[in-house]
This record gives C-alpha cells, sequence and structure tokens, in this order.
C-alpha cells in the first residue's frame, strides 16, 4: 500500500524540519515532485511517507544581467522558462517531460535531458548551485550565484541521476543562455549509420549545431541557432552535405520535434521506454541489435538517437518487451535506464550489469544517506550489497 503520511513543505526549513522529525517515526521516505518520471528507474520499495516537493516552488532570484536564475526545486521548468523568456533568456534544455510539468529538482535527480543536449549538455552542465537536505536534516550547500565550484562535493553533479537516493533537493541555482535570434531546423534523409557520419562531417564543418538527432522517420535533424546571418551560413553548409537536405519550417519543423520528444514521453499506456548512451560510432550497431530483438519478439519499436553525443532513446509498444530490454543490456550494459517500465512485467531486472564504479556508487550512499533513508529500490541492485557469488 502506498504510504498514508505526505509532507509539503513549503521552503527549505519546512524541508528541513519534516526530514529531521521523521527519522523515528517514518524512517523510509520517496520524493516526488510532479510525477512525470514516476516510472523511472528501479521500482520504489515500500515507504513510509512521500516527500512531496511541489508547493517548494517558485523563483528565489533572478537578475538577468547576472545570466542565472535561483529556483525552489519543486518549480516546473515550463514556468521559469515563461519568466526568463520575458527577458530574452532561457534554461538551454529541452528534455521531452517538460511540456507535462516536470520540475527543477525531478529533472536534476532523473539526470533527464532532449536533442539540446549536442550544444548545451544535461543539467548537470547548467546547474551552478543547489541546496539538498539530507537524511538527518542537515541542509547542504554548493556553488552559487557566480560560474564556479567550491571545494568539496560537487553536489550538483552527485544529485544528478540520483533518483532521489541521497536526499531531497531543495533549491537550484541555473546558468542561463539568450534566446537565439534566429533557428532553423535542416532535414537530411539518412539512416543511422550515414547520420553518424554525418554528425561528425557537420560538427567538424563548424556548423555548431545545437541538435542533431536521427529518427527513422525523418533522418537526421540538424538544428542551427544564432544571428540570421550566421544561421543562413551554416544552413547553407549543411544543405551542402545531402541533395535531399531541406529545410523545415512552420508546422513540419514543430511536427518533426514533436516526434522526437514523443519517443521520450510517448503520450500511449503499457509503454517502456529506454534510454543508453554508446559511442557515438557504436550508436547503429546497438539499434540494429535492439531492432532484431523487437522484430523477433513482436514489438514495435521507435527511437531517436543524439548522435553526436552517442545518447539513444527507444519506445516500444505491443508484443514482449522483456528480449528488447535484455539485447539493450547486452549490448550496452550499465549505460541504460529505463524511462518508463509500464510495458514491462513487475519482477523483470530493470537495471543491468553494475558499472565499473559501482563501489564508489555505494560509498557516496553510504556517506550521504547512511541511514538508508531515501529512494530505497530506485537503484537496486547496485546500491544493495551483491549477493555472494554476483559480479562486482
Amino acid at each position: 500500500m502506498p504510504p498514508t503520511t505526505t509532507f509539503g513543505p513549503r521552503t527549505v526549513e519546512e524541508l528541513r524540519d519534516a526530514v529531521a522529525g521523521s527519522a523515528t517515526s517514518h524512517p523510509r521516505l520517496l520524493v516526488t515532485a510532479a510525477g512525470t518520471a514516476a516510472t523511472t528507474g528501479g521500482r520504489p520499495d515500500p515507504a513510509d511517507a512521500v516527500v512531496d516537493t511541489t508547493a517548494l516552488s517558485g523563483v528565489l532570484n533572478y537578475t538577468p544581467a547576472d545570466m542565472t536564475v535561483a529556483v525552489r526545486a519543486g518549480t516546473p521548468l515550463a514556468d521559469v522558462q515563461a519568466e526568463l523568456g520575458e527577458h530574452g533568456q532561457h534554461v538551454a534544455f529541452d528534455a521531452a517531460r517538460v511540456r507535462r510539468g516536470a520540475t527543477v529538482g525531478g529533472l536534476l535527480a532523473t539526470g533527464d535531458g532532449g536533442p539540446l543536449r549536442q550544444m548545451y549538455g544535461t543539467l548537470r552542465d547548467l546547474v551552478i548551485g543547489v541546496t539538498v537536505v539530507l537524511g538527518d536534516g542537515t541542509v547542504a550547500k554548493a556553488g552559487g550565484h557566480v560560474i564556479k565550484n567550491v571545494a568539496g562535493y560537487d553536489l550538483a553533479k552527485l544529485f544528478h541521476g540520483s533518483l532521489g537516493t541521497l536526499g531531497v533537493v531543495a533549491e537550484v541555482v541555473l546558468r542561463l543562455h539568450p534566446l537565439p535570434r534566429t533557428a532553423a531546423t535542416v532535414a537530411l534523409p539518412a539512416d543511422a549509420a550515414a547520420a553518424t557520419r554525418l554528425g561528425v562531417e557537420l560538427i567538424a564543418a563548424g556548423t555548431e549545431p545545437a541538435a542533431l538527432e536521427w529518427t527513422p522517420g525523418t533522418g537526421l535533424l540538424v538544428r542551427i541557432e544564432g544571428t540570421p546571418d550566421g544561421v543562413r551560413e551554416r544552413v547553407g553548409t549543411v544543405l551542402a552535405k545531402n541533395s535531399g537536405a531541406h529545410v523545415l519550417a512552420g508546422a513540419d519543423e514543430e511536427a518533426a520535434w514533436t516526434a522526437v520528444a514523443a519517443v521520450a514521453d510517448p503520450a500511449a499506456s503499457n509503454t517502456t521506454v529506454l534510454r543508453a548512451g554508446t559511442l557515438p560510432s557504436d550508436g547503429p550497431g546497438f539499434l540494429a541489435a535492439l531492432g532484431a530483438a523487437a522484430d523477433a519478439s513482436g514489438t514495435t519499436l521507435a527511437s531517436s538517437s543524439s548522435v553526436g553525443v552517442g545518447v539513444h532513446t527507444v519506445a516500444l509498444s505491443g508484443g514482449t518487451h522483456e528480449p528488447v530490454l535484455a539485447a539493450a543490456h547486452a549490448a550496452a550494459g550499465s549505460s541504460v535506464s529505463v524511462l518508463r517500465y509500464d510495458g514491462l512485467a513487475a519482477d523483470t531486472p530493470l537495471w543491468g550489469p553494475p558499472p565499473p564504479a559501482v563501489a564508489l556508487m555505494r560509498a557516496v550512499k553510504a556517506r550521504f544517506d547512511p541511514a538508508d533513508r531515501f529512494g530505497a529500490g530506485r537503484l537496486s541492485p547496485w546500491l544493495a550489497p551483491l549477493h555472494e557469488g554476483a559480479p562486482a
């Protein structure tokens, strides 16, 4: 049964008091926010209480000249973007879940990202300060409103992708970028292998793409941002790479990027969504292996790949999904994460073989959450002691 107790703090102080005051009465805590990533990572073990951060919301400090913004972690990123847009700025981050109200803290904790990762990276590259609350109520801070880190632990990077297993993100300071004066999308017909080669060529040619995203339906999508003259020149370079290349505009451009987002965040139920990282050159082989497993199990597979950085997202519907997940684990090992497990049996192991750094992961967990209060099950079995004889 789900926990009957929910803490809904509105400030860091209320969050600290809720965590510290529940150590005995509610030792196991599950951190939630907008719920857009409720099925990301491992299935959570039963908890004694929920810490709901959606009331921990709002912009704390925003001075456009500083190119930074401080927000409470429960703030939907879409709300932040709307305020920043009035000043010609944005957080250069486009994970698909943002459109459904994903919060800043939730996006950091899940390590999510979108096509703009090609130029701007993920939130771990855009967070310059973070405040977290640990299991004993300690409020820990790192970074600040300037673009540098303090000595000691880099909390932003540790909490990025931690899935709520180390503590609760309370506040975040983000680096901003100007909104592009002009942007254009060029579509180049290509299969996965050709798209990977084209991506390398376009980067080497100095086109500085903001995104290089390949899907089977549209080929390679190249997003160029900048000044009107600069975009025009670089679009010309892209068009010259492929006789079938063409600029998308209006509804066609919107539809192409909507289709990319739909792979990571499909509307249909009973779907499974996987994400994996490979060397860019290994991407076509990885997708081919998953495609073969999908065909053999009667599964429909949709995919999207950031070919310049080797990040691949796969959505599965129909058929049997477990063989495709097994193929992903065999091909990409511990880099595979499950973004949605709706289409998998309840007893399916969601994480593959542990990464080489699993001992370090456990040491960090022991340092930050020695009482094991947070996120039980989300990174199991990696954070649990290995069974005797199991590979380390």
